[in-house]
Parts: C-alpha cells; structure tokens; sequence
C-alpha cells in the first residue's frame, strides 16, 4: 500500500496472534494478511527476494480462499522454508464454480533469517473480510 496508509497492525491476543490487514481493494488486503502472517514469522525487511513462488487456491467462499492462501503459505514455510519478502501480485477472481486466486511472491530460504516465532495454522477463530467502498478490512487469528 502506498504512502502512510497503514497495511496492517498487530492486535492484542491471550495465546495467539492476531492481526488486522488493510487494503483499498480485496486482493491489496489478502496481500497484506500475506505480509502480516511472515511478519510473525521473521523481519520480513531483513528477507531478500531472491526466489519467486506462485501459488493457486480455489474457494467457495472469500473466508475458506483467505484461510486456504495462508495455509499454502506455510505450507511453502514447513516444506522449504520459504520466507515471504514481497508480493509481486496477486488477484482473485469470481467465477461460477467460486473464488479462484493466484498470487506470485518473492522471498529466500528461511534458514539464512532469525525466526522470531512458528506458526502452526491458519484459524476461522475471529475472522472476518469487511468491504467498504473504500477499504477492505481482514482480521485474522493465527494458531501458534
């Protein structure tokens, strides 16, 4: 997100993390609920782009196709210890069979970067997508 926006803050959590992430558009958000997620994980301005990764994920539904895109994020984390540096893109689209995403990113292996905490899933727990005409606003709880 460009300029002093916000892109996402850190809420208070008894056992987890939990994060809001902000977005003028629903794909801008996603992105940003994709940095807040590796931000748990490490200092992602230390995380040099060195690698680019796609991912796909279909959904019926924009809760499962969020949940769904985090979960294949850390699954690139426990398989290759891929760690997040920045998006290149991403976009959603709408289809009749449901939400279909794809997103490119670049990062490093993560064995070359301090991680300050693991994460074991994605949750539903406290989750929403609010859309505004301005503002797309995600709240997301991460199990660690």
């Amino acid at each position: 997100m460009a300029g002093s926006k916000k892109t996402f803050e850190f809420l208070p959590h008894t056992a987890d993390v939990k994060f809001l992430a902000y977005g003028k558009t629903l794909e801008e958000a996603f992105e940003n609920a994709a940095l807040a997620t590796f931000a748990t994980l490490t200092d992602i301005q230390k995380v040099k782009a060195k690698k680019k990764k796609k991912v796909s994920v279909k959904a019926k539904s924009k809760e499962t196709l969020l949940y769904d895109f985090i979960q294949e994020l850390l699954f690139l984390v426990d398989t290759e210890g891929f760690l997040l540096s920045k998006m290149e893109s991403l976009t959603i689209k709408e289809t009749a069979k449901g939400l279909f995403l794809i997103a490119v990113f670049l990062g490093d292996s993560g064995d070359q970067y301090e991680i300050i905490t693991q994460i074991k899933s994605s949750t539903y727990n406290d989750m929403f997508i609010k859309e505004e005409k301005t503002c797309v606003t995600i709240q997301m709880v991460l199990d660690i």
